[in-house]
């Protein structure tokens, strides 16, 4: 199958032509907001991060804004800093540039201020906007597509109507040679030896480190994940352990073999099913599989969950018809018709997958029509 992409010169594939204003610390978010107010066709996104973080943190988030910065969905970047930040804003320019994405960068103190930035970031805004223009959609096969997908607000209907179906349209998505994000870490304990069966033996061990590791932080705060369920939503959707939560989960990667597991924000170099190490915190999660390389992301919800990226077209699917109507325009699929026995499981799939490819091909699903740019970069240690 095919969709009308845009090909980008570094050989990747984007459904999107977005041109993105990217504070490279927290100290230029004023700047970037207002450059987005003057040049509203870019997408501008802001964040608490940048600054005084060391190590292992520092470089996820480094990592994070780079590989949002070069998702195929855009097609340049503007990258503003302040200019004695820890996240140095022409370094972070050059890591984007050497993934092949199209970038220009300024700073705050180098141009002499915020009123001369702004107004040089909209020049260079509005010339990034011109170049972009030209990038036309062609034929691309689904094969060049990386899924994400998410499931936020569960409950008791979630592992029977809307992550079973959105498996399905998974399973689909791998059957033409594409890629499938299963994350939220958490949310896979307890489930998570039902992965490593269909995984080869060096996957399986990281995948169960993975899961040691999210458990090891939980036991550090006197929490144990294995008996309880730490979401009040999920709690009030009828799941009471984060093992019933995690069944569920699962079902949103299909049946297909796991393929290699990665960090946050990690690109794959597989294709098929991939399991992202991301926390179950819709927006961090959303984030790190979109610096990951999804170009779409499908998201579950028994509770109504309305989030959105700022670059990539989010797909709402129900789990029960009660949210579905109440929350109408957030929503894209209902799941809640398998229950009520008007609907399959594989026509909910069959739905999912035709969204999915629908959005490639420019459909915008509810998030997107309403504007939703939420991005927040998940955080490994304290600030210094």
């Amino acid at each position: 199958m095919t969709f009308m992409g845009y090909r980008r010169a570094n050989g990747a594939i984007g459904v999107r032509n977005h041109v993105l204003v990217l504070p490279s610390v927290m100290c230029a978010n004023h700047v970037v907001e207002l450059i987005g107010r003057k040049v509203p066709d870019v997408v501008t996104v802001q964040h608490p991060t940048g600054c005084s973080q060391v190590g292992a943190d520092f470089e996820q988030t480094k990592r994070t804004m780079a590989g949002f910065a070069s998702n195929p969905n855009v097609g340049a970047v503007l990258v503003v800093g302040l200019g004695c930040e820890t996240n140095e804003s022409k370094a972070l320019a050059a890591e984007i540039a050497a993934r092949g994405q199209r970038v220009e960068v300024i700073g705050i103190q180098e141009c002499g201020g915020t009123t001369a930035t702004i107004a040089r970031g909209v020049e260079l805004a509005r010339d990034l906007l011109r170049e972009t223009a030209q990038h036309e959609r062609t034929a691309c096969p689904v094969s060049a597509l990386i899924v994400g997908t998410e499931c936020g607000g569960s409950d008791g209907f979630s592992g029977i109507t809307a992550n079973p179906a959105l498996g399905y349209a998974s399973d689909r998505v791998v059957a033409e040679g594409g890629t499938v994000i299963l994350a939220e870490v958490p949310e896979l304990v307890g489930a998570e030896h039902l992965l490593a069966e269909r995984a080869a033996e060096p996957v399986a061990a990281k995948l169960y480190e993975m899961v040691e590791r999210v458990e090891a932080r939980a036991r550090a705060m006197h929490v144990d994940m294995r008996y309880g369920n730490p979401t009040q939503g999920n709690i009030a959707g009828g799941l009471t352990t984060i093992e019933e939560k995690s069944l569920g989960a699962a079902y949103k990667g299909g049946s297909t073999a796991l393929r290699e597991v990665v960090e946050y924000a990690e690109r794959p170099s597989e294709r098929g099913l991939i399991v992202m190490d991301t926390p179950g915190q819709d927006i961090e999660q959303l984030t790190g599989m979109v610096a990951g390389g999804a170009q779409v992301v499908v998201f579950t919800t028994g509770r109504g969950t309305p989030t959105g990226s700022p670059i990539a077209p989010v797909i709402k699917v129900a789990t029960n018809s009660s949210v579905f109507a109440s929350m109408r325009e957030n929503m894209d699929v209902n799941a809640g018709a398998i229950v009520e026995g008007t609907r399959t499981l594989e026509e909910v799939g069959d739905e999912i997958f035709g969204w999915i490819v629908d959005a490639a091909n420019g459909r915008e699903p509810a998030a997107e029509v309403l504007g939703f740019r939420d991005f927040a970069i998940n955080r490994i240690g304290p600030s210094f």
